[in-house]
């Protein structure tokens, strides 16, 4: 009988995507989030699991390995309809190294075990920030995670496309614009663009 997967999650919200997790069997062991009314929120839905509070103030090689970390990261410097300061200018979405530097503690205090899946969330207006640098800098961090080696090339003119995948020799990375009001029933055009890393294979775009 195959062990249920389990599930971290920073910058946790009101846990979405953990709540998501449940509907594929998936247990989550702990979330990380500093906003009170989202912290209760998550603390109504997800009583077993441990807050870890602040990101700053994670290891990753100290708290529980987890078979995936998720993370939405904060979106205001990314925005269309913000100031757009990017990765390198603004001071909430560049937590996304944050996010980077816990999964790696992780894996070196694992021997590369966990996690062994990751999955971001973000506004699609990453795609375009910076003409295109931010998105590349995020996929070149995340494929770094395996192959420190790795990197990732700009696209012409900086434009990404809505949806696309890298595979390396033990590794692979995936993204893809959603619309939650087409297939999910949400009674509002809500586009995000996700990105799947599989750290142990190249299973990314399934």
């Amino acid at each position: 009988m195959n062990r249920a997967m389990t599930m971290g999650s920073l910058f946790d919200g009101i846990s979405g995507l953990p709540l998501g997790g449940i509907k594929a069997g998936i247990t989550t062991k702990w979330v990380a989030d500093v906003e009170p009314f989202p912290v209760r929120v998550s603390e109504k839905r997800f009583p077993d699991a441990v807050q870890l509070g602040d990101v700053h103030q994670i290891n990753g090689g100290e708290i529980q390995p987890v078979d995936i970390i998720t993370f939405g990261f904060p979106c205001q410097d990314l925005a269309i309809c913000g100031l757009r300061k990017g990765l390198e200018g603004g001071s909430r979405s560049s937590l996304f190294f944050e996010a980077v530097r816990i999964i790696k503690e992780m894996r070196r205090a694992t021997n590369e075990q966990y996690p062994r899946w990751c999955v971001i969330e973000n506004v699609p207006g990453l795609l375009s920030s910076a003409e295109g640098r931010d998105f590349q800098t995020v996929l070149r961090n995340l494929i770094q995670i395996k192959d420190g080696n790795a990197d990732v090339s700009l696209p012409e003119k900086g434009k990404w496309l809505s949806a696309g995948e890298i595979v390396g020799d033990s590794y692979s990375l995936a993204w893809r614009i959603l619309d939650a009001s087409k297939g999910w029933g949400v009674a509002q055009r809500r586009r995000r663009v996700f990105a799947v890393l599989d750290l142990a294979g190249t299973r990314a775009g399934q």
